[in-house]
């Protein structure tokens, strides 16, 4: 019984290992660029809202990755579907920061003269960024078949996010 499609999926410790060195990069990657933008942007007038909680997302979403780097088998079985739709989540990603451009920060960064963006999925409803990572935290661990890191971790997400939200919505309305 040769399975080659079965072999990427299964008993594969490089397929999980790669998922999270992924995951690793992605997020440190975006700490730069997000950190590179918020200078330029506080520099253009831009000012900081919300900093209060900002703390506590680096700590959610690095606790994340921990929790699931030190509890994933890494002999798990990644099913396909799962995933697929974690790939997806990141075309999603790329089409939002490539929409959003320089004006794009971790940060809520905001001042009267700078642009609201309305393009690419900005378009078709708010915070996409938000989006890709509420679909993330969730998928991420059901994919290596870590249920309760997607649950708990959602619920923290969803209260973080909320509290943001707000106090972004608010600084947009003033924008316009």
């Amino acid at each position: 019984m040769n399975d080659p499609l079965g072999a990427i999926f299964t008993a594969s410790p490089t397929l999980v290992t790669w998922v999270l060195v992924y995951i690793v990069i992605q997020r440190l990657g975006e700490l730069v660029h997000a950190n590179r933008n918020t200078r330029r942007l506080l520099g253009e007038g831009g000012q900081e809202h919300g900093a209060d909680h900002y703390h506590y997302f680096i700590f959610l979403h690095s606790a994340w990755i921990a929790v699931i780097a030190l509890l994933v088998d890494p002999l798990r079985m990644i099913h396909p579907v799962m995933l697929t739709l974690f790939v997806g989540t990141q075309f999603l990603r790329i089409w939002t920061l490539a929409s959003i451009g320089r004006w794009w920060t971790t940060r809520i960064i905001s001042a009267p003269h700078f642009d609201r963006v309305k393009r690419g999925p900005y378009k078709y409803f708010s915070h996409p960024n938000y989006l890709v990572v509420v679909l993330e935290i969730a998928i991420v661990p059901l994919m290596l078949g870590l249920p309760w890191v997607a649950l708990v971790f959602s619920v923290l997400n969803a209260i973080l996010l909320r509290h943001r939200i707000r106090i972004e919505n608010a600084v947009l309305g003033e924008r316009g």
